[in-house]
């Protein structure tokens, strides 16, 4: 076994979803005699099993795993809440010695934690505000307003993703900036490495299709309806995850069960595209292959990277 780095650090596994980090997470926090830390959004959701591929209490080999199950689906998702979280479980853990291994595919939640980022403030009255407007007019309108306003939160954030939009169009107002402008550059709070898993496109489509399958056959469905009960359509965040969102709608009789299952693969793939794309801005990010043939070395690999000093 590799020698651990002289004094722990931050650890954070990123790259898109099934590309397998959450295994290489597991395995680098038993090495290291650390925690992971979730940081997949979905993940904070209790009851969300099934459709965010949470680790079963077997496959999480004795690693204590922190922020998984922590909201309610109703909830909201707060990127600012759970920077508040991470960084306490960061901070004990660096305190006892121990090493934090964050994993997730959640580019804002991952930055949230490591690095430099202050999140602007709400306004009560212009959240309503807006919110009013886009049940009234649509994502679409106020898409198009972002776009104007902020070309480059137009490109990142999709024209039916209402919530994000209502932020977006909030901070402006509040600041004053583009919402983009509220996102500083790569500098970090903490000593961290970051360890990118890379999938090839075909393989990574392969195994997308493969996990959405194995989710169906799980009871992706019955996890589904059992959280409807408990007020998932009311959960602005948590209705909108994948899998989720397509099943309420089979559910909900606006398409059958087969095409949201389709669907699911389809909006998970676009899913991983844009994931990939945030994590690759980031240069510190170092890559390895997480492909199929090179599992093997995967592991061997970024046991190497333990042993390099890290510039932040």
């Amino acid at each position: 076994m590799s020698t651990a780095p002289p004094a722990p650090r931050v650890i954070a596994v990123v790259g898109p979803t099934a590309a397998g980090k959450s295994d290489l997470g597991v395995f680098l926090a038993r090495e290291l005699g650390g925690e992971v830390i979730n940081a997949d959004s979905m993940q904070l959701y209790r009851g969300m099993d099934i459709g965010t591929a949470k680790l079963t209490l077997p496959e999480r080999g004795g690693v204590p795993h922190r922020l998984l199950d922590i909201w309610d689906v109703t909830e909201a998702a707060s990127v600012a809440e759970y920077q508040r979280l991470a960084r306490a479980e960061i901070d004990r853990l660096l305190a006892e010695g121990r090493t934090p291994v964050l994993v997730g595919g959640s580019g804002l939640y991952v930055r949230g934690a490591v690095d430099r980022l202050d999140f602007p403030g709400t306004d009560a009255a212009v959240r309503a505000r807006l919110e009013e407007e886009l049940t009234l007019r649509g994502p679409g309108a106020l898409h198009a307003r972002l776009a104007a306003a902020d070309p480059e939160a137009g490109r990142a954030i999709l024209p039916g993703n209402g919530r994000r939009i209502v932020r977006a169009l909030e901070v402006i107002e509040i600041t004053g900036k583009p919402f983009t402008a509220n996102l500083p550059g790569h500098e970090s709070f903490y000593d961290t490495l970051q360890i990118g898993v890379d999938v090839a496109r075909p393989e990574l489509d392969e195994r997308i299709a493969d996990r959405v399958d194995r989710m169906w056959e799980a009871g992706l469905v019955e996890e589904v309806r059992s959280l409807e009960e408990r007020g998932l359509r009311d959960g602005r965040t948590a209705s909108r995850a994948l899998g989720y969102q397509q099943v309420l709608s089979a559910l909900a009789g606006e398409c059958t069960e087969d095409e949201a299952r389709a669907e699911t693969v389809r909006a998970t793939k676009r899913f991983a595209r844009r994931q990939d794309s945030w994590f690759r801005r980031d240069p510190r990010v170092h890559w390895l292959s997480g492909a199929a043939a090179d599992r093997g070395e995967l592991r061997s690999r970024a046991r190497a990277l333990l042993e390099r000093p890290v510039t932040t």
